[in-house]
């Protein structure tokens, strides 16, 4: 139940999770184990491609097809992920938050089990397809249900803890991808474990009441959950809808142009420092995984109470405006490897960490009615919109005699757009969810 202004500002004086209720720490964990799981799913192939297509392919594991098959399966994952926000997004609005959740959940673990006996190219792209969309489908589902089960007080920091173990999530796929090494079929039959989930959710999850009082009043006004059609028929919904998508989009598409970027420029800074090729990758890969996803937990976990202190549009620029400034320090100033490596902590909070804003902020942004579905849209056409980015990127790092420190910080502009985009969104800090 959504608390009102006037309560949250009685409450300021108490810690955030105070009067925070057992059933409300058991939504987050289970929405947050559900988000893990579902990063798994979608990290696990960017570990092991290179295994999976060469023996698929029956090529060396430095065939160049391999690049080309594994930007091709990326694409399919992201149409399939805009498919699933979508669908799920509004079956979550229309049959409830819990049999939709499961579904989710069992979609991604069961086909990502079925990949353990794929054998051919298209069977790898329907399955990736098919997890994708239980992947986009769950964040919408499991970040409007956290949203509706919170207070108004409290709501920023959960949802901005229920993004931020995303980071668990990477960290699973990576250990994961290690231990099966070569037999890379193990890492996607332990993708089936989540299915386990499915029972909790159904045993554990209530569905929320803020969700079961909108559906009374569509019934009696003749009216629909979860349509998209309604969330464009009306201006105020479909105006917050396409901002909120566009917003995401430059988010994701930083992530991708930028924040992962940062292996690359830690191994171009390592060899330029006399270190040899292949001991600057393994070092670049350690930098990557531990210090600069490091920062980026912290930088995620820091989200929430930004947004708490001062706004939601306001912790949004100063993060954008961080990454504008630290992105090309870390590029031009580091002279050592210690420099370097003190800075990609920052470089990854600072362009990572406004992604926790998008499970607070977007289902604050939308009635209970159109609330997966808002979010669903804005999180996963962003997502689909942000590829643009990623072949951008990839086209002007390629380009002869183009310096990676110079693509990254012209591709670090794209927060400029950012803050231009959130001006035009509402502020939403200490106020109920919209009904």
């Amino acid at each position: 139940m959504p608390s009102s202004p006037a309560s949250s500002s009685n409450a300021a004086g108490a810690k955030w999770y105070h009067d925070v209720t057992g059933y409300q720490w058991l939504i987050l964990i289970i929405a947050s184990a559900g988000w893990i799981f579902d990063v798994y799913e979608g990290q696990i192939f960017n570990i092991t491609r290179n295994q999976l297509l060469a023996e698929i392919l029956q090529v060396p594991a430095s065939d160049p097809s391999i690049k080309s098959w594994g930007d091709f399966f990326l694409g399919v994952f992201l149409l399939g992920g805009t498919a699933g926000g979508l669908l799920f997004g509004t079956m979550a609005d229309r049959f409830g938050r819990k049999p939709t959740m499961a579904a989710t959940i069992l979609v991604y673990s069961l086909f990502s089990g079925l990949t353990y006996f794929a054998t051919n190219l298209w069977e790898v792209a329907v399955l990736r397809f098919l997890v994708a969309m239980g992947v986009g489908g769950e964040w919408a589902v499991a970040a409007s249900l956290v949203a509706e089960v919170f207070p108004a007080r409290s709501r920023a920091h959960a949802s901005g803890i229920f993004h931020a173990t995303s980071i668990l999530g990477t960290w699973l796929a990576t250990f994961a991808g290690i231990a099966v090494a070569a037999q890379w079929r193990y890492a996607y039959l332990l993708g089936v474990l989540p299915a386990l989930l499915v029972a909790w959710v159904m045993v554990s999850v209530k569905e929320p009441e803020s969700w079961t009082q909108a559906g009374e009043r569509a019934r009696k006004a003749g009216g629909q959950m979860g349509s998209l059609r309604d969330l464009f028929a009306d201006a105020r919904w479909g105006r917050r809808a396409i901002l909120g998508m566009l917003l995401a989009a430059i988010g994701l598409g930083t992530f991708w142009g930028v924040t992962v970027a940062g292996q690359d420029l830690a191994k171009e800074h390592f060899m330029r420092n006399g270190m040899p090729e292949k001991q600057a990758i393994e070092q670049a890969k350690a930098a990557y995984g531990y210090l600069q996803a490091l920062g980026g937990g912290i930088g995620l976990l820091s989200f929430g109470p930004m947004c708490v202190r001062w706004g939601r549009r306001r912790a949004f620029v100063i993060m954008q405006i961080g990454a504008l400034v630290i992105v090309p320090i870390t590029c031009y100033l580091p002279r050592t490897n210690l420099e370097l490596l003190l800075l990609l902590p920052l470089f990854g909070g600072l362009t990572l960490g406004m992604h926790a804003g998008f499970a607070i902020y977007f289902p604050e942004l939308f009635p209970t009615r159109l609330r997966a579905t808002g979010a669903g849209f804005c999180f996963n056409v962003g997502r689909t919109v942000a590829a643009s980015v990623l072949i951008f990127s990839g086209w002007l790092k390629a380009q002869p005699g183009m310096d990676l420190r110079l693509a990254v910080s012209l591709l670090s502009l794209l927060f400029f757009a950012g803050l231009v985009v959130i001006r035009f969104l509402p502020e939403t800090k200490d106020q109920p969810l919209p009904e």
